[in-house]
Order: C-alpha cells, then sequence, then structure tokens
C-alpha cells in the first residue's frame, strides 16, 4: 500500500471541495472522494446567491450574518466572472414586518459586515417605473439592498480545479464503501465508476458527505447512534421571463418566510425556495405539488400576474444538510455548519461537518483545518483569503472591461456566446478557445452557443462525463436547448465521450 494521504475528504460539494483546495494550498496531500459527480447534489440546487442571509438577523445569528457579509465582498473579488453584484427590492407590506424594522434590519447588513464595494440600502416608491408595472397596487413603498449571485455549481467545480492544480487527487464517482480505523491510520476502500475497489491509507478524514454525514460516521464509527442530521427540502420553479429589468425581489411571507424572484439565464425568473422537512431518499429529489403551489401563491401576493406551476419550465429540488438543533420549525433551523471531531487518544481524527452555506464554504475550510491539528495534520497558514478561483485573475476585477477586451480577440465568437463563455471560464476562456480561428473551429454546434471545443474541454479539464455534467451543472444550457439539441450532447458522450 502506498504512502498515507494526509486527509482524505469525503464530498464533492462546496465544502469538500473548498477544505480539498485549502489544504493542498498548505501542502497536505489530498483525496477527494465523490459518489456522483462534482456539486451533484445540495450545492447545486441552491438559490445561487452569496449573500448575508437578511433573515437570519430575526433569529439572533449575527455572528454568522457577519461572517457572511465579509465573505459575500471577499468572494466577489475573488471570482469576479462566477459571482456579481445584484440589487433586491424588499416591498413593505401592511401586517407583516412594519417597515422600521424592516430598515432596522437593512442598516445592520449594511453595516456589521463592512461593507465596501456593494450599493448601500435605500427607500423605494414603488408606485414609480418599472415597479408600478409589476407589483400590486397596494404596495407603495420598499427597499433595495445588494447582495451577490453566484454560479453554484462552477464555483464547486473552479474550488477542485484549484485543488488538483494545487496536488490534491480528485476521484469523482468514486464512493467510499469501507472506512476502518487501523492503528495510526484510517483505511478506506474507494469503489470507482468501473466498479473496482481502491484501498487507500489516510493520516485524516473529513466528512463532507452533505445528506449522507450520518451514513459516513455509520461505516467509520460503528455501533453508536448518528442522527445529527436533520434533512430540509428546498424546491425552486423556473419560469419564462416574469418582469423586465436586473433587480430581483424578496417577497415576505404570511408564515414569516420569505420567497426571491430573481432574473435567471436572461430568459427566465428563478423563484424560490421552500422549506419542507425531508426524509427519503436523498439521491432523488423532486419538487411536490405542494411546493410548486406555495412558491406560485408566495409570488402571487405580490405580482399583478399571477402564474400556476404549469407555466414553470423547469424545476429543481435540494436537501439542506443541518444540524438538528431541535428547532420546532424548518425555517429557523440553523444554517450555522457544525462539525463533530471524533479523536481518541492516539487514534486518527475524523471531522464531520453539518450545515454550512455556500457563502461562508472558504471560512468554514479554514475552520475545519484548524480542527485537524499536530501529530495528524502538519498544516501551513491560511492562504485562501487573497488567491482568486481558477478563471478569477481578472485585473481590477472589472468584468465589463475584461469582456470588452475579450470581443476585441475574438470577435468572429457570437456576442452572446461569448459573453457566457466569459462569464463560465473567466481568463481561462483563452485556454478553451485556444487555437481556433472562426466559430466553425470550434466543432460541432449543440445549439444555444454549446460547442464540441467546449464539451471536450469540460470532459478533459472539469471532470464532465454525462450530458447532465455539461446542460445542467457546468453550465444551464438545457434550459435553452430544445428536446433534439439536447439528445445530441448525449449521443456526443455515447460515442464520443470518456469511456
Amino acid at each position: 500500500m502506498s504512502e498515507p494521504y494526509d486527509l482524505l475528504v469525503i464530498g464533492g460539494g462546496i465544502n469538500g471541495v473548498g477544505i480539498a483546495r485549502d489544504a493542498a494550498g498548505r501542502g497536505a496531500k489530498v483525496l477527494l472522494a465523490e459518489k456522483d459527480d462534482l456539486a451533484s447534489h445540495t450545492s447545486s440546487a441552491s438559490t445561487k446567491l452569496v449573500h448575508g442571509g437578511l433573515r437570519y438577523l430575526e433569529h439572533y445569528e449575527f455572528r454568522l450574518v457577519r461572517e457572511s457579509l465579509i465573505e459575500r465582498e471577499r468572494l466577489l473579488g475573488l471570482a469576479p466572472h462566477i459571482i456579481w453584484p445584484l440589487r433586491f427590492v424588499l416591498p413593505h407590506d401592511e401586517g407583516l414586518r412594519p417597515s422600521w424594522m424592516l430598515r432596522l434590519g437593512l442598516f445592520m447588513y449594511d453595516h456589521i459586515g463592512g461593507r465596501k464595494i456593494l450599493p448601500p440600502t435605500r427607500t423605494l416608491d414603488l408606485r414609480a417605473p418599472p415597479h408600478d408595472g409589476i407589483l400590486e397596487d397596494r404596495l407603495v413603498k420598499g427597499f433595495e439592498y445588494s447582495d451577490c449571485w453566484v454560479e453554484d455549481s462552477r464555483l464547486v467545480v473552479l474550488n477542485a480545479l484549484d485543488a488538483e492544480k494545487l496536488g490534491a487527487e480528485i476521484c469523482t464517482r468514486t464512493e467510499c464503501t469501507a472506512l476502518d480505523r487501523r492503528g495510526q491510520v484510517w483505511i478506506a476502500d474507494l469503489k470507482g465508476p468501473d466498479g473496482s475497489v481502491r484501498r487507500i491509507t489516510a493520516r485524516s478524514v473529513v466528512n463532507a458527505a452533505g445528506p449522507w454525514v450520518d451514513q459516513v460516521l455509520g461505516r467509520a464509527i460503528p455501533g453508536e447512534r448518528h442522527e445529527n442530521l436533520r434533512l430540509v427540502k428546498g424546491s425552486h420553479l423556473v419560469f419564462p421571463k416574469l418582469y423586465e429589468g436586473d433587480h430581483c425581489y424578496i417577497f415576505q411571507n404570511r408564515d414569516d418566510r420569505i420567497v426571491f424572484a430573481i432574473p435567471y439565464e436572461q430568459e427566465f425568473t428563478l423563484v424560490g425556495t421552500t422549506d419542507v422537512a425531508f426524509s427519503g431518499d436523498a439521491n432523488t429529489i423532486q419538487i411536490s405539488d405542494q411546493e410548486s403551489a406555495y412558491i406560485c401563491d408566495a409570488i402571487n401576493e405580490y405580482l399583478k400576474v399571477d402564474v400556476t406551476p404549469s407555466q414553470a419550465v423547469w424545476s429543481y429540488s435540494g436537501v439542506r444538510p443541518l444540524y438538528d438543533d431541535k428547532s420546532r420549525n424548518n425555517s429557523t433551523v440553523t444554517r450555522d455548519y457544525v462539525f463533530e471531531l471524533d479523536d481518541p487518544q492516539d487514534a486518527p481524527p475524523i471531522l464531520s461537518i453539518f450545515g454550512g452555506k455556500i457563502t461562508t464554504y472558504r471560512k468554514l475550510a479554514e475552520h475545519a483545518l484548524e480542527k485537524l491539528k499536530m501529530p495528524w495534520l502538519d498544516l501551513g497558514k491560511p492562504w485562501t483569503a487573497g488567491a482568486p478561483l481558477p478563471g478569477g485573475d481578472i485585473p481590477e476585477g472589472d468584468f465589463g472591461n475584461f469582456a470588452a477586451r475579450m470581443g476585441e480577440a475574438y470577435p468572429w465568437v457570437p456576442a452572446p456566446a461569448l459573453l457566457r463563455l466569459c462569464r463560465a471560464y473567466g481568463t481561462l476562456v483563452t485556454e478553451l478557445i485556444g487555437d481556433a480561428d472562426s466559430w466553425a473551429a470550434m466543432g460541432t454546434d449543440f445549439g444555444a452557443g454549446l460547442t464540441e471545443r467546449e464539451v471536450r474541454y469540460l470532459v478533459d479539464h472539469e471532470y464532465a462525463r454525462t450530458a447532465n455534467d455539461v446542460l445542467w451543472r457546468r453550465s444551464k444550457l438545457g434550459l435553452h436547448m430544445d428536446d433534439s439539441q439536447r439528445q445530441a450532447v448525449t449521443n456526443w458522450f455515447a460515442n464520443e465521450g470518456p469511456k
């Protein structure tokens, strides 16, 4: 058996890849095992926001909000291609949270995180355009504040890419089927995509398996009850564009929850989310009729033009693997991350992670590695706070100027396609395009601006192995294609893809 890894990370969601990247950059020998594709589950089913969590202030989670707001601007600087500012409009509605409470909460939101880049809150007259044509007439006053958008699946992939560049071994479609402590190391069996089993040793383990974290703990520490998780399902609907403008809405519900309406993929509006207790198979999650009705009812309280579930063109659902803090209400269960460290004397440790938010993944990784100290891990100092993610080294973070320069360099690429490529790959777009000097040189055009050259790049560099990896995680181009175009990508993988 080969020399032990310093760290085995189980789980290829945002927490797992963030820890793998941080540890590899500190000199650790790291292997990450993900049983499916990267970001296959919770990390690709988010509302796509890097945000402080405005409503968490109501639950007095001030540390979480402060940390999230600090990370919001930090991540914006580290990945300006896949993260960008948004303005959210919060209407005041009589009978719900009073206006003074909303303004006080937004004042805190503006200040406790040391906001420097994003514009502050302002008060709006909703009787003026464009909101007068979008919102119900009873809504006359609102507030506009800042948060950020993130391409969540791409954030995961870019962290994995950087981890691999720094020496980590990234194994997708590889399940950890056995995990045993033996003396000074863990013995792990890793079942690969071809069914073969590889046995490795590791000095420490991070259990970042999300909805399966208790299951992994059961393998590692048999004979004990592992019931730390509270799975809460969140679902979203995607509609043809419901309103013009690049602003978002945050609507209050009568049940004290909120629902977002966010411009999505140029042609659509993303609406969500729900908070529903979940106890089924986390591998197969779909929106329920009740959730669809809930989302539509919520936004119909605010929009002049009502929508129905049948008008949605797509939906997605995921489960949040939250730490069970015994809260009665699914909406008030803490979104903060919780660590459980099992490190018996003279035995290698396993650190399990519960909860967390996309926004705080980088800070979570730093805190996780602080828990795994000598003699098991001999790590360097934290380093990720100032290190751009792949493609994020855009001069001064000025995406607009960068995209304009790419337009001059590649005038033959259709403008909408080039903008999408710049957003997805940042400065790596030159590596993807390579020596192509015409659109025809990019190979087969599958539709919606997806070419064979891009698909091959995603296979060769970004761990893509199926059409779904490309169409619904590395991109959302599946939304812009018809059935025959999506099938053409599937056929390419069957005939030309990795074997």
